[in-house]
């Protein structure tokens, strides 16, 4: 199996519980609150590594309590962190609210995030399979390790949502985002399948569009889709199901699992990260996400 490289942030979430989203101008008064692991760099390295992947992290935290915490969680999970970066920022921060349907709100302070810049004279290790990434770290930096890492599968989950500057692009295999996130980038609404072949056909690029209980599709430029559709489970949080879904979809590709069966066991950790509360405690390990699909 090949290694897995990620980029990208880390962010300490507090989460607060509702009976529902508030209105604008509307107070209400949280059901509970708890702090987590959080950021989808940290949490897709965090979900590879419990797919089973070889992982490896570049990322940018203070020099402060949350910041400390991450290296505490990056060292229990296995995650190779020398690369991480300590800045004078502090650590990135979300607060995310959760209504009584597991649906999510965030808001997102980057903090440390902002900072992080490719290592000088970095080279990736040479048996990197995957290379990770997402837009909550400065887009220059995802391109600068895209470009160094030609010999791996280079994939762009495009989240947030947001313009992708050509040179990141141009270095990228695949994207992947979810229904909201394609509609945005593709500027209409349709099937989540349709966004797929049509940003496919578009950027040139293989691209899945994930839909939540539908499952995902994965199209490529020359419109040949595949799907998979995950297990029933009970939606408790919907935070962290995408970070699921990349990290095993990661770990898969790396260990060179066919394409239908690395669609089949992401969207299988998907949906059992929307089985628990928080984004990292909800993060499926390899036995869970082989038993339903698994061969």
């Amino acid at each position: 199996m090949g290694g897995i490289l990620v980029i990208g942030s880390y962010n300490r979430d507090t989460v607060l519980r509702l009976a529902r989203f508030p209105a604008p101008g509307e107070t209400l008064t949280a059901l509970g609150m708890a702090e987590f692991h959080g950021g989808k760099g940290s949490n897709q390295a965090v979900a590879a590594a419990r797919a089973g992947g070889r992982v490896a992290l570049i990322a940018a935290i203070g020099d402060d309590a949350p910041g400390k915490a991450a290296q505490v969680l990056w060292a229990a999970e296995g995650i190779a962190a020398q690369a991480v970066q300590i800045t004078e920022a502090p650590t990135g921060a979300a607060t995310i609210l959760l209504d009584a349907a597991g649906e999510n709100q965030i808001i997102i302070v980057a903090g440390a995030n902002a900072a992080l810049a490719l290592p000088p004279g970095f080279t990736p290790p040479g048996d990197i399979a995957v290379a990770l990434a997402q837009l909550e770290t400065p887009q220059a930096a995802t391109a600068a390790l895209f470009r160094a890492s030609t010999g791996a599968r280079r994939i762009l989950n495009v989240a947030p949502a947001a313009p992708i500057t050509p040179e990141l692009l141009a270095a990228t295999d695949m994207l992947v985002l979810n229904e909201t996130e394609a509609a945005i980038l593709a500027q209409r609404e349709a099937e989540a399948a349709d966004l797929a072949i049509a940003l496919a056909a578009e950027t040139m690029r293989d691209v899945i569009v994930t839909a939540g209980a539908a499952g995902a599709f994965w199209a490529r430029p020359d419109g040949v889709v595949i799907d998979a559709t995950p297990p029933r489970v009970t939606v408790v949080d919907t935070t962290g199901a995408g970070d699921a879904f990349l990290g095993a979809f990661a770990a898969s590709s790396a260990e060179g699992f066919t394409p239908e069966k690395t669609l089949r066991l992401a969207v299988t950790a998907g949906a059992l990260a929307c089985s628990q509360e928080g984004a990292v405690p909800s993060l499926p390990y390899r036995a869970a996400i082989m038993a339903p699909g698994g061969e």
